[in-house]
């Protein structure tokens, strides 16, 4: 397993961007698929986005055309770009790793502390 740790979550505004950071330790990095995922409060944990070794990207319909995600493979870091963020995207985010490579939600078997993300209206 690898070991997880985001950052780059606040209070913003509705409209405004945030950009969050996943730092990643473990030097098989490279065969992981990355993901994102976010928790609101009294919802279940919902899939984000997910960017594989080879940079083959899926993303949730909500987010996406308003989300990137992007990986870094020398640096070890995944990021998730957000821009014109809405009230509804309030949630913890959390960075998780997918060992299996399959990149299927269920799969996700690494996770970090998570990121609170606050967006007001």
């Amino acid at each position: 397993q690898v070991q997880l740790v985001e950052s780059g979550g606040g209070l913003v505004e509705a409209g405004d961007s945030l950009r969050l950071s996943c730092a990643v330790s473990g030097r098989t990095f490279r065969r992981y698929v990355m993901g994102w995922f976010r928790q609101a409060p009294g919802k279940e944990r919902e899939f984000v986005a997910a960017v594989s070794w080879t940079g083959s990207i899926d993303y949730a319909h909500y987010v996406k055309g308003r989300f990137t995600i992007s990986r870094d493979n020398d640096k070890n870091t995944v990021q998730l770009q957000m821009n014109s963020l809405k009230p509804e995207d309030t949630a913890v985010y959390y960075c998780a790793a997918d060992s299996t490579g399959s990149g299927k939600p269920t799969d996700f078997d690494s996770w970090g502390q998570g990121t609170q993300v606050t967006v007001s209206s």
